[in-house]
């Protein structure tokens, strides 16, 4: 069976090493997304274009925003915190999830319906250690650690019903799925999807669109992928750059898909050769996503 191939528009060249992240804000009408190794949060107003930069102390690894509209909730090197951008930057920490000076950081975090974090951890330069964790942080600020075992924790997603829990751990290149209990506890884990790295990449940043379907960001196979709740490959974006990161649905109507990408690891050769590598890019889709999940 042959799948459709989309292609990109290229928004913004900012060049990150680490792009990462993406959330859209609907009342702002503004995608956020992360330099995870640039320190840096950014902003792309879906209106007109207009860009937006924040520097940060630490490793900024992903953003929330907050049910009571007060600013965001953020992972920032070993810490959850809370985050003010207006008037000026602002930060309260919340939770440590992860050991300082351990190696250890936060990487990818989504929110549920229910209004909890799901966050995961990965050791940040001996990735084949299975230092990462996957944590809960309740709408209640209560911390626990739901999975273990993990060496690069990747791309929560949510089922449309918020039954089930998809998490990637991208060295191997697996996706497994989690039934999620009334009680918010994870069932098994089993495998969703297993990826041949030297052709599809390894699995990165997800989101799931209107129709239950995933579209997970594939670094180092150029690619972003829809594939339907069993697995089937259902479409491709092919993408000008090696290392695409993570996407989400923005946009009025939620029919665009923002995608991040990054250059990190790359010599300088490599990145001659991949000139866009951690830009910003989106693509309009005839499918929609739905409204990201805020905290508390």
């Amino acid at each position: 069976m042959t799948t459709p191939t989309l292609f990109p528009e290229l928004l913004w060249p900012l060049g990150a090493e680490l792009g990462e992240g993406p959330m859209w804000h609907a009342a702002q009408q503004r995608l956020y997304f992360v330099d995870l190794k640039g320190h840096t949060l950014h902003g792309y107003d879906g209106a007109d274009g207009r860009r937006h930069s924040w520097p940060m102390p630490a490793e900024i690894c992903w953003l929330i925003a907050r049910s009571d509209g007060d600013g965001f909730m953020a992972g920032l090197g070993n810490d959850i915190v809370r985050l003010w951008l207006e008037p000026a930057v602002r930060i309260e920490k919340l939770a440590s999830p992860v050991a300082p000076y351990s190696g250890v950081r936060l990487n990818d975090a989504k929110a549920d319906a229910a209004g909890n974090i799901w966050a995961g951890s990965m050791h940040d330069t001996e990735v084949t250690r299975k230092d990462g964790k996957l944590f809960r942080l309740g709408a209640d600020g209560t911390l626990r650690i739901m999975v273990e075992d993990y060496q690069i924790c990747n791309g929560p997603a949510l089922s449309l019903d918020g039954t089930l829990l998809y998490h990637s751990d991208s060295l191997p290149g697996e996706t497994h799925v989690y039934a999620i209990g009334a009680d918010g506890t994870l069932g098994p884990q089993q495998l969703w999807r297993r990826f041949d790295g030297a052709v599809e990449g390894s699995p990165d940043g997800m989101t799931v669109d209107s129709e239950g379907c995933l579209w997970i960001a594939q670094w180092g196979g150029s690619r972003v992928c829809r594939y339907a709740p069993d697995g089937t490959l259902l479409a491709t974006i092919a993408m000008p750059v090696k290392q695409p990161t993570s996407c989400v649905f923005g946009g009025p109507d939620l029919k665009t898909l923002y995608i991040t990408s990054a250059h990190q690891g790359m010599d300088a050769g490599q990145r001659a050769d991949d000139p866009l590598a951690g830009a910003l890019f989106s693509v309009r889709l005839e499918v929609g996503g739905v409204p990201g999940a805020t905290y508390g």
